[in-house]
């Protein structure tokens, strides 16, 4: 029997859309301007003419840059949260409204490690429109979303595609590389817009494209709800980002090595460095062991560890699956931030010796975490190295552990200071980085 045609009777038989969705979402996506004072590099003086004009080059010059991107309020009082890439070096920030009214912004705190920034509209008079935040954790690859942000400022702008992968590990514009992926279309511009989901919730923040030619292709990539409402807290009541501290780290399973250990797909990541006095340390987790499963969400590989972690709230516990010579067994890890002792005691450098410019500080846990980089041991560690300074000069980088100068052990920066506050014929440095151990021989 033929199946019986039937003309529809009313608009919303023969109409699917999104414009209920928009409505509700739209007005708390917004438009950002930022303004930025660079130096223009200039070209080198004669020694002649700095017997003059000194260090400074009175041909420099300054320019504004200008650039353009998107923003979602999250609170009525006029919190917005955006990329730190758009407004997190800003000198000044305008922010306008869908409905075309404008507020200068002032930045309340940005985490570049995620980078997300948190701004504060000023002025604000009335409640504004906010947007609810979804479970990202709860998202499947095929669930309709819609990406609002203003693409190379023509405006505000709706595109919609569904969700194409998720926990991407292989975008490298973030420390904690698990993004949401997507085909609607998302361009220049986009970045720190919102990606909501069909009923109108905060998914992601727009964040990266992959592009040939500086337009949509179909990839883009979102910062997950769940990492924005960690961040965000952080920032609103510590003014940074205050993220669970593991104090363990591994590899990801390969193939190769799911084989050797016996497993029967490569999936989780094995240990390979514990902290004795850290939250994995004293719930007894050690070097081989391997982690399955966090909040029993499966763990696939090392960064997806590291991102899990990234938006646990801090205060009470975790559980982890892990297993451990064929045995599978539940942890239980207190959430916990990364501990901030030592005391840093940051001190900038100074006077005729190679760490000149460079700001050096005691290494702790929390410095590692702010950082992005292992905790292995105490020690002094370089935060920050001024332009044409001897440290700089010398090849410095953020992250070096000062290790000894001239045969004397750093221990801290007060050793540090000791050693280098003396005139020598010669300076004898050595430096930790990546592992390995570079020595430097200077001239006093």
């Amino acid at each position: 029997m033929g199946q019986t045609s039937v003309v529809p009777s009313n608009r919303e038989q023969v109409t699917l859309t999104f414009a209920p969705v928009v409505k509700k979402a739209a007005p708390a996506v917004v438009n950002i301007y930022t303004r930025k004072v660079v130096q223009s590099r200039a070209p080198a003086m004669d020694p002649f003419f700095e017997r003059f004009f000194g260090q400074g080059n009175p041909f420099a010059r300054e320019r504004v840059q200008n650039s353009l991107g998107s923003g979602v309020i999250v609170r009525a009082s006029g919190v917005v949260i955006t990329n730190s890439h758009v407004a997190g070096d800003a000198d000044e920030i305008n922010v306008v409204l869908s409905d075309r009214r404008e507020f200068p912004a002032k930045l309340v705190g940005k985490d570049e490690r995620s980078d997300l920034a948190v701004l504060q509209l000023q002025g604000v008079t009335e409640d504004l429109p906010v947007l609810e935040f979804a479970e990202s954790d709860q998202l499947e690859v095929g669930d309709l979303v819609l990406a609002i942000g203003n693409p190379f400022g023509v405006g505000q702008t709706v595109t919609s595609g569904i969700v194409s992968a998720l926990a991407r590990t292989s975008v490298g514009v973030t420390d904690f590389r698990s993004f949401i992926q997507t085909d609607a279309a998302i361009n220049p511009g986009n970045s720190g817009g919102a990606l909501i989901t069909s009923d109108g919730r905060l998914v992601g923040i727009n964040t990266v494209i992959y592009s040939s030619n500086g337009g949509s292709v179909g990839i883009g990539f979102a910062i997950p709800s769940n990492m924005v409402g960690n961040v965000l807290a952080g920032i609103l009541q510590e003014g940074r980002a205050v993220r669970a501290w593991l104090g363990a780290s591994g590899k990801s399973i390969t193939a190769d090595l799911a084989k050797s250990l016996g497993l029967a797909r490569p999936s989780g990541v094995v240990i390979d460095r514990v902290i004795a006095a850290s939250p994995a340390g004293r719930a007894g987790l050690g070097v081989g062991d391997i982690v399955k499963a966090v909040n029993g969400r499966e763990v696939n590989d090392a960064e997806e560890l590291r991102y899990l972690f990234a938006t646990l709230r801090v205060g009470g516990k975790v559980t982890l699956e892990t297993s451990r010579k064929g045995g599978t067994r539940t942890v239980t890890v207190a959430l916990e931030p990364a501990p901030d002792i030592p005391a840093r005691k940051a001190t900038q450098m100074a006077g005729r010796q190679p760490f000149a410019g460079a700001t050096t500080a005691n290494f702790n846990p929390a410095l590692a975490e702010e950082l992005g980089i292992d905790f292995d041991e105490g020690g002094v560690i370089i935060t920050q190295i001024l332009p044409n300074t001897p440290a700089a000069a010398l090849g410095m980088q953020i992250g070096d552990r000062v290790v000894s100068v001239n045969d004397a052990a750093i221990k801290s920066v007060d050793d540090l200071v000791r050693a280098v506050s003396a005139p020598v014929p010669a300076w004898a440095v050595s430096i930790a980085r990546g592992g390995q151990l570079y020595q430097m021989r200077i001239p006093g």
